[in-house]
């Protein structure tokens, strides 16, 4: 990586770009969450918790699940997705019902209030990013484009 932040060569063509790939990897690392953090700032709740809006989108996204289903899915114990799908439920943002082919298991899903809040939430951040990306230059913005294939490439590893 060069001091403008640009790619230099292929990384991982040869082990002497090592160090230019560790700078490019902690450069990415930390943009990555800084603008992450910062459009989590935009929701429709703002007392509601990342973990909280994290399931609600899981469940909008993916549809009904099953307790150990959605702790899994958010790669967190089934104790503490409990708490978490109680406080949902408590704010009537879920719904739990009886599973219709196995009456032990328990269904979670988004009620409308979920779903709105789910709506909201990603509309504010779509504005966020769409101000964001107005005050770049037209190349800019053709750069993002690309970079956001390439990371979707990269997360589905």
């Amino acid at each position: 990586m060069t001091s403008s932040g640009t790619f230099t060569s292929d990384p991982g063509t040869d082990t002497s770009d090592q160090p230019e790939l560790s700078a490019a990897a902690s450069r990415l690392r930390i943009a990555t969450f800084r603008l992450a953090r910062r459009m989590r700032t935009q929701r429709a709740v703002d007392s509601m918790s990342d973990g909280q809006f994290a399931v609600l989108a899981a469940l909008w996204t993916h549809g009904p699940h099953t307790l150990g289903e959605l702790a899994d899915r958010e790669r967190v114990s089934a104790p503490s997705m409990n708490r978490t799908v109680n406080c949902l439920q408590e704010s009537g943002y879920i719904t739990r019902s009886a599973d219709e082919n196995d009456g032990r298991k328990v269904v979670i899903a988004l009620t409308d209030a979920g779903r709105s809040i789910v709506d909201e939430t990603a509309r504010r951040r779509d504005a966020w990013v769409e101000a964001a990306l107005a005050g770049l230059t037209a190349k800019e913005r053709a750069t993002i484009a690309r970079a956001a294939e390439i990371m979707e490439r990269m997360a589905a590893r």
